[in-house]
């Protein structure tokens, strides 16, 4: 029996893998000349197995070689001295370290780990102790000795979750949760994003100019030309029902906003106030501002207890309140520019506005830093991505620009497709992952594009005039909502043609 024999024969058993064939190829380092079992040697002990495949890759450098096997002498003698065996450890030190050929200053620090180890008396290492210790000792391998000598830790599990990663990036309507299969090329047909009207809501008396989703995806809000908005409540079956009518606006209701803990909604008066509502008894809770301050948009903070307004009046600004209508905080003055629109992320970390038609900045609350991107054409409304890190911005030339909140970017990716000339359009992000935009048009129509994709991949017809406003479900990623200047809301969902033709066939 060999030396590092000991070790094998005295470790614990080998942990098992649900997928044999799995464990076999990601527990496996591979050698140019030879083969190092991770899981057999390395974290079972067998020290001669890793030795003798060492030494029998040719092509390896030998400084490379002598530190690699000096990091497993290292544990070895760790090893022994931690259950006793002072013998062989210096058996190993005398015999196996000096084949080797480590060199005098690597033998040298190993034989004073050994007195190191004894000085410290740190008593008897449990065994989870020691599979840690082997587990570092295979990452610090895998650092020291390149591929294809050795591959990284569950290398074949990486290169399979980037397989599957492309294949869905490469799939123009994956919408859906289902685990994708490894069998076959993956593919999703276009029932999976919504492209049929599944419901008409028309309950308000003129223009729909907004609609916007709860975060839970319960509710839908809108607001309408008729001075009103509506609160509705998304069932079970997916069907949308009235809620509450908020009454209370004299001017036309051009935007609103979902607490992040939809209990509240905010709504903006065209060219009037701001006002505050309680999501479950549909009852105005409080009203901002006054008659000479004109509301441009708003948002909420992350805490739901504060919010930001923004107004057309160039010397009003921005205003930071709490929900009893205590100012925290102005940014205002003869040199503020009007506001368009406004958002905070959903992370609250910046607030991004658009000031004088065509500049967006992006400040940073935590810092007062400050980032100023200019568009070349006037920019109506502006949309932020709910993980926080993009924005994007309709142009009434006919492109939507996504950024960065980071800016890194040098250009922003464009997409183009709908028409936009003198309406405020608003577009969205949607769909799971938020791998979809949508956006209204004048054209009457609602275009999806697949974020990659600067062309629309699908053009939804219903309306009768021009589409203001998409909102796409949070919750839901096969629901999208548009309003509309035909008094209208559609609701989209998946086709049911393909459904409805197997139903026939059974």
């Amino acid at each position: 029996m060999g030396v590092f024999e000991y070790e094998k024969q005295g470790s614990s058993p080998n942990k098992t893998c649900s997928n044999p064939m799995l464990m076999e190829s990601s527990s496996t380092v591979l050698g140019s000349k030879g083969l190092i079992r991770k899981h057999e040697f390395l974290l079972s002990g067998n020290w001669d197995g890793c030795i003798d495949t060492l030494n029998a890759i040719k092509d390896l450098m030998d400084e490379t070689r002598a530190s690699a096997l000096f990091l497993i002498f290292k544990q070895c003698l760790l090893e022994c001295l931690n259950r006793g065996d002072d013998a062989m450890a210096l058996a190993v030190l005398r015999k196996e370290v000096s084949a080797s050929r480590l060199g005098k200053d690597k033998a040298q620090n190993l034989a004073q780990s050994i007195l190191s180890f004894k000085d410290v008396q740190f008593g008897e290492i449990e065994d989870n102790v020691v599979r840690e210790l082997r587990k570092k000792l295979l990452a610090e391998l895998e650092k020291l000795l390149p591929p294809p000598t050795m591959l990284p830790e569950r290398r074949l599990e990486h290169l399979v979750e980037t397989a599957v990663t492309a294949q869905i990036d490469s799939c123009m309507y994956h919408n859906t949760l289902d685990a994708v299969s490894l069998y076959e090329d993956h593919c999703c047909g276009r029932v999976q994003i919504p492209t049929e009207t599944v419901q008409i809501l028309k309950e308000h008396k003129n223009e729909v100019w907004f609609v916007q989703f709860s975060n839970n995806g319960d509710y839908l809000a809108s607001s309408s030309s008729d001075c009103t908005a509506i609160i509705w409540q998304v069932l079970q079956d997916g069907k949308l029902m009235l809620l509450h009518t908020l009454r209370s606006h004299r001017n036309p209701v051009s935007f609103v906003a979902w607490s992040p803990d939809d209990t509240k909604l905010l709504t903006c008066g065209n060219g009037e106030v701001l006002k505050l509502w309680d999501v479950e008894t549909g009852t105005c809770k409080h009203t901002f501002g006054d008659d000479g301050f004109i509301v441009s948009s708003c948002a909420w903070f992350p805490d739901s207890k504060r919010l930001v307004c923004g107004s057309s009046d160039p010397e009003k600004g921005i205003y930071m309140w709490d929900c009893d209508g205590n100012e925290i905080k102005a940014w205002k003055g003869m040199r503020m520019p009007k506001i368009l629109d406004l958002a905070v992320t959903p992370d609250g970390e910046n607030l991004i506005s658009i000031f004088s038609d065509k500049e967006i900045r992006i400040l940073n609350l935590g810092t007062s830093t400050e980032r100023v991107i200019s568009e070349e054409h006037p920019i109506t409304s502006l949309s932020v991505s709910g993980d926080s890190k993009f924005f994007m911005v309709n142009l009434n030339s006919q492109e939507i620009h996504m950024w960065d909140v980071a800016g890194k970017w040098d250009s922003p990716l464009r997409y183009v497709g709908h028409k936009q000339h003198k309406y405020v359009i608003r577009s969205c992000f949607g769909g799971l992952n938020s791998s979809f935009i949508a956006s209204g048009s004048e054209n009457s129509q609602v275009y999806i594009w697949k974020r990659q994709d600067t062309r629309p991949i699908e053009v939804l017809s219903g309306h009768d005039k021009t589409v203001n406003s998409v909102s796409w479900n949070p919750r839901r990623p096969q629901m999208l909502a548009s309003a509309s200047d035909d008094q209208t809301i559609r609701i989209w969902g998946p086709s049911l043609s393909k459904k409805n033709q197997a139903n026939k066939l059974n």
